[in-house]
C-alpha cells in the first residue's frame, strides 16, 4: 500500500508538470503543431501563462499544492492556520501566474477577514485539486481527511460545489490506494454520500464517455476550469485509463484547457491504482521538486 501512497502524489505532481508547457492552451492544433504527443516535460513559451517557469516545475496548482505538503509536514498534519500563513508567505515573492481564485483570498487575507471567510467564490476544479498530501497523510483516517480536504478547499474555493467535489475525489482516493479499482471506487462513493445532483450527472456522464476519444469528450463536457466542465473530464480519464496512467496524462494534456488541474486529480487517483511503475522514470527524475517532495512525504510518515 506504501508504494501505491507514494505514486498517489507524485503522479498528481507529474500530471501538473505535464500540463506546464501546454496549459490553457485550448486549441489542440497548435498543441500537435508546437509539441507533437505531449510525452515529455516541456519549457513553457511566452506568450503562455507560466513564461517564468522551466522544463519539470509546476504551474500555480502544483506550486499551491506543494505549499500545502510542505505545511502538513511541518504541522504532523493538516492545521488551517499554518497552511493559510504559509500560502500566504508563498505568494508575497511569487514570480508565477495568479489566478482569480488566488487574487480574491490574498486581497480577503489582507482586509482582515475571518481565515475562515477569507476563500473567493471561485467555481474551479483548481481548489479540489491539490488534495494529494492531505490524502496521503490522513489515508487511514476518512474523518481526519474529509475534514481537511474540505477545509483547505474552501480556504481560496468557497464554492459548494467545489469543497463537495475535494470530499467525493478524497474519498474514491482513500479507497483506491486501500485497494479498490477507481470506477468501483466512484460508484461506491456517490452511492454512500453523493446520489444527489449535480454529482450524480457528472459522474454518469463522464463513466458513459470512457469509450469516447479523450479530446472529443473534453470539448463536449467543456475545457475550461470550472467545475461543471471539469469534473466529468477527470471522471472521464479515470475511466478510459483505468490501467494505463502515462496515456490517460498524456491525452489529458493533449485535449487543451485546464490540463493541470484535471491532472492533478486524475493522476492522483491513478497514481493510488497503478503504483510507482506506472509512472514513466523520466518524469521522476525530470521533475525538479522530486527529492523536496520525497523529503517532506517521508517527514509526514515520520510524524502522523
Amino acid at each position: 500500500m506504501n508504494d501505491k501512497a507514494q505514486a498517489m502524489v507524485m503522479a498528481s505532481f507529474a500530471a501538473d508538470a505535464l500540463s506546464l508547457g501546454v496549459h490553457w492552451i485550448y486549441n489542440t492544433n497548435v498543441i500537435d503543431k508546437k509539441w507533437g504527443p505531449v510525452e515529455n516535460y516541456i519549457k513553457p513559451e511566452r506568450p503562455t501563462y507560466h513564461p517564468t517557469k522551466d522544463l519539470g516545475d509546476f504551474t500555480h496548482y502544483g506550486d499551491q499544492t506543494m505549499v500545502l505538503l510542505k505545511s502538513v509536514a511541518e504541522s504532523s498534519g493538516f492545521s488551517l492556520n499554518h497552511f493559510a500563513k504559509s500560502w500566504q508567505d508563498f505568494f508575497k515573492s511569487y514570480d508565477g501566474y495568479f489566478d482569480g481564485a488566488t487574487k480574491d483570498t490574498l486581497g480577503n487575507l489582507t482586509a482582515g477577514k475571518d481565515i475562515s471567510k477569507v476563500g473567493s467564490e471561485s467555481d474551479d476544479l483548481a481548489g479540489a485539486a491539490r488534495i494529494a498530501p492531505l490524502v496521503y497523510c490522513y489515508r487511514n483516517d476518512e474523518r481526519k481527511l474529509i475534514e481537511s480536504v474540505r477545509s483547505q478547499t474552501a480556504f481560496t474555493h468557497n464554492n459548494q460545489q467545489v469543497i463537495d467535489s475535494a470530499e467525493l475525489f478524497a474519498r474514491v482516493a482513500g479507497k483506491v490506494v486501500h485497494g479498490a479499482t477507481p470506477v468501483a471506487a466512484i460508484k461506491q462513493v456517490v452511492d454512500d454520500g453523493f446520489s444527489r445532483e449535480p454529482y450524480t450527472k457528472w459522474v454518469i456522464d463522464g463513466l458513459k464517455s470512457a469509450d469516447k476519444d479523450t479530446r472529443q469528450a473534453m470539448l463536449d463536457f467543456g475545457q475550461m476550469c470550472e467545475i461543471e466542465a471539469a469534473f466529468p473530464c477527470v471522471i472521464h480519464l479515470i475511466a478510459r485509463y483505468e490501467e494505463n496512467l502515462s496515456q490517460g496524462l498524456i491525452e489529458n494534456a493533449m485535449a487543451g484547457g485546464d490540463s493541470a488541474g484535471r491532472g492533478l486529480v486524475a493522476g492522483m487517483i491513478l497514481g493510488a491504482h497503478l503504483g510507482l511503475e506506472a509512472i514513466p522514470q523520466r518524469w521522476l527524475t525530470e521533475l525538479r521538486a522530486y527529492a523536496r517532495i520525497v523529503e517532506l512525504r517521508d517527514k509526514i510518515d515520520e510524524n502522523t
